[in-house]
């Protein structure tokens, strides 16, 4: 059968997120991924699914994706971890933040605690003394494994749903028709979809060039690097520190956050928009990052594919300000791309029931999930 009621293009979390909605409610669905596997921004992140870090419908939304990540783990192994996050604040404007942060999540009925210095070393002894003021800490947070979630979900939707996945597939046309909307692959083969939608990141410039030049997408490259597995070492769930509570849109909520001063060891880091996380993978190891430099979706390559060491550097050396733990032991460097949108996400109808959805930047891991069921419920 060549009919599909949604038809999906681009099979990162963002796309996936869309087919198990619309399959939810009994949809008949197509996945098509261009390559043999998802291999861009889903895979090359952190794993935090940090609704923490969220403010407005994106906090609603990753408040809804955890809960659907829970119980789908109930009943399928997807890698979702339920540890928490905690915010470590290093000094007095970081402490301040985290002290509004906390009565604006009280507000919204999302559990947080403050921890004392004292109280957030008893839990994560991994940490220096002399870098931790105190944190923030938030139960309902939790962690999964980038490199293997999004294959899980695919994998559950095939087998629960009865979703269509087909990879090695690149989609070389989609045309509105009488039938609904007309999807052309590589392969000549022709699919016909009540609504197809197009997630694969910046690369729907290969469908619609005009648009694309005009959609206003920028592109973030980001480097992350990871330790070999550290035995004796571990992580109570995702650790995000104090250039993260400067950066994260959660927190310029606070009435504080305006008149915040950058501290002079943060200038350099500043200029690479670098902020520290650490994340411990399942098999011990432990992923520290990340940096962001950015440039127009139309002129991505001149990012380079490159790492650059002095960001890296830069990474370890804040690093081991933060931890006890040896930070030294990196067994891999990568740089991940994601692109973003000025509106939050690029969402275009180009035709009845053709639809264009990207752009979701670093907020794809933690909301997909809650913002692809609100959409696919307007479809349908």
């Amino acid at each position: 059968m060549t009919h599909f009621d949604l038809i999906v293009v681009g099979a990162g979390i963002l796309g996936t997120s869309h087919a198990l909605q619309a399959a939810r409610l009994g949809k008949k669905v197509l996945v098509l991924e261009k390559d043999n596997f998802p291999t861009s921004a889903t895979v090359r992140n952190f794993g935090q699914v940090v609704p923490s870090g969220l403010s407005g419908r994106w906090h609603r939304y990753g408040q809804r994706s955890v809960q659907l990540y829970k119980e789908i783990q109930a009943e399928f192994d997807i890698s979702v971890r339920a540890n928490g996050s905690v915010y470590v604040a290093s000094d007095e404007q970081e402490w301040q933040l985290a002290h509004e942060a906390e009565e604006l999540f009280r507000d919204k009925a999302y559990p947080t605690q403050l921890l004392s210095a004292e109280e957030t070393l008893a839990r994560h002894p991994y940490l220096k003394p002399s870098y931790v003021k105190g944190s923030l800490f938030f139960p309902d947070d939790v962690s999964v494994e980038p490199d293997r979630l999004v294959h899980r979900l695919i994998q559950y939707i095939q087998q629960k749903y009865g979703v269509t996945y087909l990879p090695n597939t690149a989609v070389l046309d989609c045309q509105p028709t009488a039938e609904g909307v007309e999807v052309v692959t590589a392969r000549r083969e022709k699919y016909y979809g009540q609504h197809v939608v197009v997630c694969n990141g910046s690369e729907f410039r290969l469908l619609f060039p005009d648009l694309f030049a005009s959609s206003g997408l920028v592109v973030s490259k980001l480097q992350m690097l990871q330790t070999s597995p550290l035995p004796n070492v571990t992580l109570a769930g995702n650790i995000l520190t104090g250039l993260t509570i400067r950066r994260y849109e959660s927190f310029e909520e606070c009435p504080s956050f305006a008149r915040i001063t950058t501290p002079h060891q943060y200038e350099e880091l500043k200029k690479w928009g670098i902020h520290l996380l650490f994340k411990q993978a399942m098999d011990g190891s432990i992923i520290i990052g990340d940096s962001h430099e950015y440039a127009t979706a139309d002129r991505t390559d001149e990012l380079g594919f490159d790492v650059k060491e002095h960001i890296n550097e830069l990474i370890l050396r804040e690093a081991e300000r933060i931890v006890e733990f040896p930070v030294i032991k990196i067994a891999r460097a990568w740089a991940g791309y994601y692109a973003q949108h000025p509106d939050e996400i690029l969402e275009r109808e180009v035709a009845p029931g053709l639809h264009i959805i990207t752009g979701i930047g670093g907020k794809g891991m933690t909301s997909s999930l809650g913002y692809a069921e609100e959409k696919v419920k307007e479809w349908f």
